[in-house]
């Protein structure tokens, strides 16, 4: 019992020292919890005049595309050299020729009735010359003399088988003439489905060519894109524009200038766009006398189009990052803290807004997200060494 008094006597009076001790113990010193701020980055915007690009794609194609068809029939007795997929030729030039031994006879019949028919005719005009001349005999007016008398009938009938014979030498010809098929224009060959030996009927698909003096582009431009370029409304706001096409050629990167031709004038139903066209000259660069500089643009590439839109004067470009809900943007005032402004946006695109109106030159501009912005935050600016100034 007295060994159960003595461990309790213990512990109350180490209880009580403890106590003692938390209660005499010296207040430490707190030091003063700093104010929270959050990390941003910011640019530093002035105005500038601004050139506006509207960015699209497309696929080069030809301006035309024909399939060769031969109007005659025979046997294939030459075919160019250039006639092959691949193969270049000017406007004229001879693809194929085929057998014209038929059109050369059937030409040289059409010949004889002419001179026939030119013999008929004489001899029905010297006949109704003599029938005149006895009518006169009897001293009354020609205009009583009866039609089959003076052979009126008879001459009518031969000048009628004349000009038949006329026609059927002009068809000979033109047939002949098609032994020999030309190039339409200046092209290329895409497809050759006839060669020497072959028998071409008339209506046979010989082969395929497209134009190469040209080539269009196709490009979509939504609506914000129009508001970039003022618009498709008249043809003037497109044939001074500039557009620059990009792509690869051969696994190198290659550009070239082109210049918008038309707009096509209607609203695509599926995606809402509307279409400009846009052309280059001699793609293939074998019309000029020299070497081209540039890479060749072949049918098919696909390119990238930067088009030249307005010009805006005055606007200060800012990330997209940067404007808050309600056109709003964050500045860093000289107390870093949070100042939350209205601004009136001009146009934007894929990176950037062009502020028209609320910002002064010099201002700095939050540019990364703020989650929840709030007037006066205290802010600690964080920008990479290599951070430019926004213009």
């Amino acid at each position: 019992m007295k060994d159960k008094l003595k461990a309790l006597a213990v512990v109350l009076v180490a209880i009580f020292l403890a106590v003692m001790m938390n209660v005499l113990k010296p207040d430490t010193a707190k030091s003063p919890q700093p104010e929270a701020a959050i990390a941003v980055k910011t640019a530093i915007v002035n105005a500038a005049q601004l050139e506006m690009r509207v960015e699209s794609q497309g696929i080069v194609k030809p301006r035309t595309r024909t399939s060769l068809i031969s109007e005659v029939s025979g046997a294939v007795l030459e075919v160019s050299d250039a006639f092959v997929v691949g193969g270049t030729f000017e406007a004229g030039d001879m693809l194929m020729t085929v057998d014209p031994t038929d059109y050369e006879v059937a030409l040289q019949r059409a010949e004889a009735r002419l001179i026939s028919s030119k013999a008929k005719m004489e001899l029905e005009q010297a006949r109704s010359s003599q029938a005149e001349k006895e009518w006169a005999i009897t001293g009354r007016p020609k205009s009583e003399a009866p039609s089959l008398l003076i052979r009126r009938p008879y001459l009518l009938e031969a000048e009628a088988n004349l000009l038949q014979a006329e026609a059927e030498v002009r068809q000979a010809n033109i047939k002949l003439l098609k032994t020999v098929i030309r190039a339409p224009y200046p092209g290329m060959v895409s497809k050759k489905l006839a060669d020497v030996g072959q028998f071409v009927g008339t209506g046979t698909p010989i082969g395929e060519t497209f134009a190469i003096d040209f080539v269009e582009v196709r490009l979509p431009l939504t609506e914000r894109d129009l508001t970039m370029m003022d618009g498709l409304s008249s043809a003037g706001n497109l044939t001074d524009k500039t557009v620059i096409l990009s792509g690869t050629v051969d696994g190198q990167n290659a550009s070239w200038t082109a210049g918008v031709e038309r707009s096509e004038g209607v609203v695509d139903e599926l995606n809402r766009s509307q279409y400009i066209v846009v052309r280059v000259a001699d793609p293939y660069g074998l019309a000029s006398s020299s070497a081209s500089e540039s890479a060749p643009l072949r049918v098919g590439t696909f390119v990238k189009a930067s088009i030249e839109g307005k010009v805006l004067d005055n606007v200060f470009k800012v990330p997209r990052s940067s404007l808050l809900e309600g056109s709003r943007v964050g500045l860093v005032d000289s107390n870093d803290l949070l100042r939350i402004i209205s601004v009136e946006v001009a146009s934007a695109d894929d990176s950037y807004y062009y502020i028209a109106s609320g910002l002064k030159n010099g201002d700095e501009v939050v540019s990364s997200a703020l989650g929840t912005p709030i007037e006066g935050l205290r802010l600690r600016v964080k920008n990479n060494l290599d951070a430019g100034v926004a213009q």
